[in-house]
Order: structure tokens, then C-alpha cells, then sequence
């Protein structure tokens, strides 16, 4: 509602068929609630996701499909660039109680992804929106009924593309401070010494300009990419596409916990630039995030 109040469900309530007064608002500073009703057990969580991040809304819930799926799997295997695009790694937190008694481990997994799987238990989604939040979840439902179905047509079904983006890349490397100049060059040689980001760049014609941009200091680099190669590299804003983030969001994509499409999707990244035009390079780009977190950081 505003920087001191939320409204979040009454103990006890049926979710299948709430009321008004089923909804109750709470003070996150004082904890009072302006209702003889008891707020939700889960209210602990609800005011550190508050507390944490710029979200104005959270669906937890108990979708049986997802819950199903990650009793016996620890992660989702995304056969659709969907999934992909808009999902990403879903974070799993293992739950051990009924209701979430240590919401620490939910709100690192939150920085991450703006949903997360609660291992015998439910999810939690945030956003801005209601159905933006709702959106990601109906997301995963359908992605972990399609991974079920091709279970039954294959079960040893095997993604190429995955495949050749999960190679060990294992890397004896120094560490450098991020979005140093030492840093960023150190990627661009990774990338044109990558045969996989060659051939896939020749092949989908990837020449553009992209930057990468980190919004606290401002400091910007331009990639400018000839059939997949970093011909140039440069230190301006001049170019149609535009990725931009404070540095805890970038900390997260360079650590390889963060997918940089997805987080785009999810609003985490700022993009100048049509997300569709961006996608027809999707295979080299995502090899190109995947080397991001091969180079060590500060």
C-alpha cells in the first residue's frame, strides 16, 4: 500500500473463496494489524520480501503440479526458449516446515530470480503487478507439465543447446574488480577465443552493437560485434541496444546466478532496445552470459 503498510490474507482463510474482510492490512514497522483477525503465519516472509526489494506484490502458493516436480527434482529442465527466456534457473529452497520459519535463504534466492520453489512446500513470486507475478508462475506450471510429458516419449531426454552451454569451463584465472577495464577485456578475449560463439555468430550473422552499462557510477562499455567476433570494444552509450543495472544485480550475473535475458524479462536489467530483436541471437548470447561468470570478480 505505501513504504509502512501491506495487505496480506488472514490466518486460517480459504484462498478458493476469500472475502474483504479476509484481507487484512498490517504496519511492517510496528507489526500491529488494523483487524481483530490474525494476519497470515507467513506474514515473517512477506515483511522481509517487502523490506528487501521494490516489489509490490507477492503470490505464495502451493501449485500441485510444481510442487509434485521438485519433491523428487532439484532443478527444471527448460525445453522451451520460453522457459528459457522468461525463467531461467529457478532457485529451490528446501523447506522443512510447515510455514517458512527462515525467510534468509528465500530473500538471497530472490535475488536471483523473481520466482522461487519451496521445496515441499510452495512458491513465491514477486513483482510489480499482480499479473505479472501470477504470469511467471502459470509459466513454470506449464514448463514443468511439458518436461513431465516428454518424460513419457523419453526419459533420457537430452537438450543440445544446454548441452554445449553447461561445458566446464573450469578456469584458472586471476580476479578482478568488476566492471574494471581489466575485467571486461578479459571477457572479450574469452569470447573471441570461443569456437562455439564463432560458429554460432557466423552462422545467425550476429554484428551489432551492444553495451553493457552499470548504473551506479555510469561506467559503460560497447561491444561491437562483427559475425560473433568483438572487433572493438568501446566506452560510450552509442549503439541500439543497451543493458543496463546497479552493480548488485550485475555481481549476481557475473557469479553465474543470474541469467541476463531472464533477468531482463523479470526487470532486474533495463534494456534499450526490442528484447525480439535480441532474441534471434539468443544461442551465441546466452554462451556469451555463460562466459561472463568464467572471469572471477573482486
Amino acid at each position: 500500500m505505501d513504504k509502512e503498510n501491506i495487505l496480506i490474507t488472514a490466518s486460517g482463510t480459504f484462498l478458493g473463496g476469500l472475502k474483504p474482510d479476509d484481507v487484512v492490512k498490517v504496519n511492517l514497522v510496528t507489526g500491529a494489524c488494523a483487524s481483530e483477525k490474525k494476519p497470515s503465519s507467513e506474514l515473517p516472509l512477506h515483511s522481509l520480501v517487502y523490506k528487501n526489494f521494490s516489489a509490490q506484490v507477492i503470490i505464495h502458493a502451493h501449485p500441485p503440479l510444481i510442487n509434485g516436480y521438485f519433491a523428487i527434482k532439484h532443478s527444471l529442465k527448460a525445453l522451451t526458449f520460453e522457459t528459457k527466456f522468461y525463467l531461467g534457473d529457478i532457485p529451490v529452497v528446501v523447506q522443512e516446515t510447515p510455514t517458512v520459519t527462515d525467510p534468509e535463504p528465500v530473500i538471497r534466492a530472490l535475488k536471483s530470480n523473481n520466482l522461487v520453489v519451496l521445496k515441499n512446500h510452495g512458491i513465491i513470486a514477486i513483482a510489480d503487478k499482480f499479473e505479472d507475478a501470477l504470469s511467471i508462475l502459470e509459466a513454470l506450471e506449464e514448463a514443468v507439465k511439458s518436461a513431465a510429458l516428454a518424460r513419457l516419449f523419453d526419459k533420457d531426454i537430452l537438450d543440445e543447446l544446454d548441452q554445449a552451454l553447461k561445458d566446464d569451463l573450469t578456469r584458472n584465472a586471476p580476479a578482478y574488480k568488476m566492471f574494471s577495464p581489466e575485467h571486461i577485456q578479459e571477457i572479450v578475449d574469452l569470447v573471441n577465443k570461443d569456437e562455439f560463439i564463432s560458429q554460432k555468430g557466423k552462422e545467425s550473422d550476429l554484428t551489432l552493437k551492444l553495451v553493457i552499462k552499470l548504473d551506479d557510477s555510469g561506467e559503460s562499455y560497447r561491444f561491437n560485434f562483427e559475425k560473433g567476433r568483438i572487433i572493438k570494444l568501446d566506452l560510450d552509450c552509442d549503439a541500439p541496444f543497451i543493458i543496463s543495472a546497479p552493480a548488485v544485480i550485475w555481481e549476481q550475473v557475473f557469479l553465474g546466478k543470474l541469467d541476463s535475458f531472464v533477468a531482463v524479462t523479470q526487470g532486474k536489467m533495463k534494456l534499450q532496445g526490442q528484447l525480439g530483436q535480441l532474441s534471434k541471437w539468443y544461442v551465441p548470447f546466452a554462451r556469451l552470459f555463460a562466459l561472463f561468470k568464467e572471469v572471477k570478480i573482486k
